[in-house]
Order: C-alpha cells, then structure tokens, then sequence
C-alpha cells in the first residue's frame, strides 16, 4: 500500500501528463526550427535552451516577457497556437485533478496510507477493536475514558465517520476494511508488540469467528474477546482457546436464572460490572411463578430455559410453529389480546418480550401491561436509537445485547481477575454475597466501586517490594491502611488475591502477602490513589509498616 497512491495518481494522470508532454516537445521543435530576423535582418535560431526557457513562461501562462529577439510572422503565428494548446493541456490537466480527487479508489489509498502511517507512529499499548458498531462503540468509548488507546477496523465508512465526531481524549487510527482479511488485522498492528488484545465486535459471528482465528495462527500471544450470538459459533472459537467469548444471550438467561436462584448474588455482580464512581440503582428480582415468553428464536430460548431450570412454568408465543417443539406454545406474535389471553397472561407474573423489532417488543409489553398492569416486564432492546421510547416504557428489566457484550469485554479489560471473581461469586450462595454487599455498602454507600489491579513486584509497587525483600511480613489489611494517617482505614477492600495463577476470593486481612502476589481491590478513585503512595513512596510505606 505504501505506493498505490502515487500509482493510482500516476495512472489516473497519464494521458494529460503526456498531453501536456506533447505539446511542450512540439512547441520547443518549433520555436527551434522556425526560422527569426536578429536587427539586421540576418535569420537566427532559438536554441533548445532559449526555447524551452521561452515555453515554460509562456505554456504557463506566467508571460514574463523576456525573448531574445523581436519574432518573425511565423514565429508569432506558432507561439499563437502554442498558447492556446497549453490552455486546453493545462485545462485537461486540472479536470483530471479534479475527478481524481472524487475518485473512491485514490481517496482510499490516501486514507489506508495515513492509517499505515499513524499505525508505524503509534508507541503506547493498544487495543484492536473490530466491528465499531453500537457495541465496539461503547467500548471504544470506555477504553477511552480508561486511557487506553485503541484501533479500529470497520468496512461500514459511516461507522468510520461516527468515530471522527466522537469527543475522544486521544486520537484512534480507523481503518475502513473487512476485518474478516488477515491483510487488514496485520496493516492495523496485530503483530505489533504494542497490541494487547484484539476485540472481535462485528455484528457477523462468521466474521468475529474470522477474526479469532486469524489472531491465534498470526499472533498467539494475543488475547482474543470475541462476540458469539450462536452457540455453535462459541463453541467453534473455544475449540481452537479464544480467550473469552461473550454471548449476550446466553449471558442474559444466565443473569436471569441467578436473578431468580441468588438475587443478591445478581445485585453484586450488577454492582461490580457498572461503570465506576456512579449512583448504582439496583433492579428488582423476578417474581416466581406463571412467565409468557414472546419470540422464540436465540434470545426467546435461552430465557424459556433459564426459567424452566428454575422450576418456573413458561408459555412461549411464536409465529413459527416449527420452531416449538418441546414447549407450551401459543401460535402467534403477542401484539394483539389473543395470543396472550391464551397463554395465561392475566395470571401470568411476567412477560417477556423477545423479537428482534424493538417495536414489536414495545407493542407487545404495553399491550399485556393493559391486561395485566401487575407484570413485571422484561424487553429486548436490538438498537440504541430506540433507547427514548424504551426508557418511557420503564421496564423492569431492558437487555440490550450491545450493552451486555461490551460491559463484558470492560469487566475483561478493566481487571484481569474480575472475571474469575464474578464466577465465584455466581459459584457462592446468597448469603455470602449479601455479606459482601453490607461490607460494600459500609465503604461506598450507593456508588459503584472503582477497581484495580496491585502487583507485588518492584516495577509496580518499588518501595513496598523492596519492604518484603528485607523479610518485612505484610498482611492484606495493610494495604488498606491510610498512609497520611495509620489510625484509619482507606474506604477500600481487597476482593480477590492471585498467587501462582491460582484467584481467591476475599483473602482473610491478617494473610501474609508475598512477592508477586496480584490483588483486586474495589474501593473510591481516593483510595486508589492513596494506596499507590504507599506501594511506590518509601517514606510512606515505612510510616505504614514501622508505626
């Protein structure tokens, strides 16, 4: 790519080039050849110089005047049509110019070079993220905010433009191409050294299933989040160690079922997963009992299955007949009274509306609100645009597949360990999250938790590493201990300890650290802050750990 531009210019430019080629080399033979008068009458000759001097200021039109002698009839008459050629060159010139600078293929190499270049530029740690739609741009959006620079590959050009009009703090390089290519992963810095993961977000699961695999033949070493709405599509890509795979669905029914089976264990992992330092307003649970499922394709079977394993009774109303074997079932698309008077919803505790028209949804929670206002309602939401009409509604429960993807990939990229905490805390019962959550609650109130990652090691924590080298025994609870005044205690805690790969959750306060440990900590931006005087200060971490 690094040549097509001036290929494609040259190539596009050839026939007014050599125009213009033509008529300099006829002109100059001719001022040369046609014979003049010096001031005695005597003829002379231009020479090559003269003339081609004489050429250029005159097929330029800049006229400045200079000629060696006063010309003869002839050679005016040639000079005549000299101009008058060299306008229409010239004129056939700038047309070209002008319809070149309209050509999709030039202004495309021209954008691909300054991507390669802004790529070859490009020295902070990076993520690549393929597929900016609504997910890769709530991604793309939080990374951002975390300060963490990212690339995008995209084939949609309106995808392309909605990044450049997005208020980032730091440039992202786009780059409009099928991310299904391993040409275009390698142009966007997949082999880099800089490149820590790679993001497959497009809305095709053959693409991101594309993408995965290209990355671990290409760069093994890179770890792969990848979008995978068919369960057999995820179970291709965990076939060949993609390291995580989020399927929004399946996610969903996972969520709901917990929500049924644990609700404070749900309400905790809620808690953890929303974006930091906000007011967290925590859902209602479901209630148990009669449930009315509408749409039954990837969506409506993952909830139908969640609720049946939870020992609930489901009705699912479909159009398509074929696809209901197994279930209580109701032909239909429950926007009319019909189909959901049959399927029980005046009994019913629960509806949820499943199709993939976020209009159908709204038409059929509204209608079997009218006939049961007692509902608790859950809607899928397909698209953002429709978030107005669906926070006018105000249902109990909205998925939104993009939200839950990229609240996913966050949760994966923000701390490492969060995940293995998540699935602890859904391995746990409920009381032990209800604990946790008071013991939250006491430190933050209502706000949601910020977290981050400590590692016990000399380039990440110097002055507290080089305490524990000189056989200084430090606990848990000591890293929450304010180091402007040992007397009291940071508004943070440690959620998890990693020790040889290995997560638990909770590390009792009097355990012992040892070096590299890694420690997930929830807490205030304050106490992140504070906590990191006391790993990297010397002055404070003895002030800490001497008393």
């Amino acid at each position: 790519m690094r040549f097509s531009v001036v290929f494609i210019a040259f190539r596009r430019l050839r026939a007014p080039i050599i125009t213009l080629v033509l008529i300099f080399a006829v002109g100059i033979s001719g001022l040369v050849l046609i014979p003049g008068a010096d001031e005695n009458g005597a003829p002379w000759h231009m020479t090559f110089a003269e003339a081609f001097y004489f050429m250029s200021y005159t097929a330029t039109t800049i006229g400045f005047g200079e000629i060696p002698r006063g010309f003869s009839a002839n050679q005016r008459l040639w000079v005549t049509l000299l101009i008058f050629a060299s306008v229409v060159g010239w004129a056939y010139l700038v047309a070209s110019l002008l319809a070149i600078a309209r050509d999709s293929a030039f202004r495309s190499a021209i954008e691909e070079a300054r991507f390669a270049r802004a790529i070859r530029r490009l020295r902070e740690p990076f993520y690549l993220v393929c597929g900016f739609g609504e997910t890769g741009a709530l991604v793309g959006e939080n990374l951002d905010r975390l300060g963490r620079r990212f690339v995008v590959v995209d084939m949609n050009p309106d995808r392309i433009d909605h990044l450049a009009l997005m208020d980032l703090s730091q440039s992202a390089p786009a780059l409009c191409a099928d991310a299904r290519l391993p040409e275009h992963l390698l142009e966007a810095g997949l082999a880099k050294p800089q490149c820590k993961g790679v993001l497959a977000l497009t809305d095709d699961d053959r693409a991101n299933l594309a993408v995965a695999m290209a990355v671990r033949l290409l760069n093994p070493q890179t770890p792969v989040l990848a979008r995978a709405e068919s369960a057999a599509i995820a179970r291709n890509m965990a076939s060949f160690g993609t390291d995580h795979i989020v399927n929004p669905f399946e996610r969903f029914g996972a969520h709901l079922a917990l929500a049924l089976a644990a609700p404070a264990s749900q309400r905790l992992i809620d808690w953890l997963t929303t974006p930091p330092d906000a007011t967290f307003v925590p859902s209602k649970p479901p209630p148990r009992g009669h449930w009315v499922v509408a749409g039954y394709g990837r969506f409506g079977r993952e909830v139908t299955d969640a609720l049946r394993a939870q020992g609930l009774d489901v009705t699912v109303i479909d159009p398509d007949e074929s696809s209901l074997p197994g279930v209580r079932a109701v032909m239909g698309t429950g926007t009319e009274p019909g189909p959901l008077r049959q399927a029980g919803i005046a009994s019913a505790v629960g509806v949820v509306a499943g199709t993939d028209d976020d209009i159908v949804n709204l038409s059929i929670a509204v209608t079997a609100k009218e006939m049961n206002p007692g509902l608790f309602t859950v809607l899928r939401q397909n698209l953002q645009a429709s978030s107005p009409l669906f926070e006018a509604f105000q249902a109990d429960i909205t998925m939104v597949p993009s939200r839950i993807v990229a609240n996913g990939c966050l949760a994966e990229l923000r701390t490492p360990w969060l995940t293995q905490l998540l699935a602890d805390i859904r391995a746990r019962d409920n009381a032990w999250a209800e604990a946790l959550l008071e013991q939250l609650g006491s430190l933050l109130g209502s706000r949601t938790p910020v977290l981050w990652r400590v590692r016990l090691e000399p380039e990440f924590a110097p002055a507290l590493a080089q305490a524990m080298t000189g056989q200084i025994r430090v606990p848990v609870g000591m890293l929450t201990v304010n180091p402007d005044d040992r007397t009291h205690r940071l508004p943070a805690l440690a959620l998890g300890l990693a020790r040889d790969r290995v997560f638990r959750a909770l590390p009792d306060a009097d355990e012992h650290l040892q070096l590299g440990d890694e420690l997930l900590f929830a807490g205030t931006a304050g106490a992140r802050r504070a906590q990191s005087h006391l790993l990297s200060d010397a002055g404070d971490c003895a002030y800490v750990l001497g008393g």
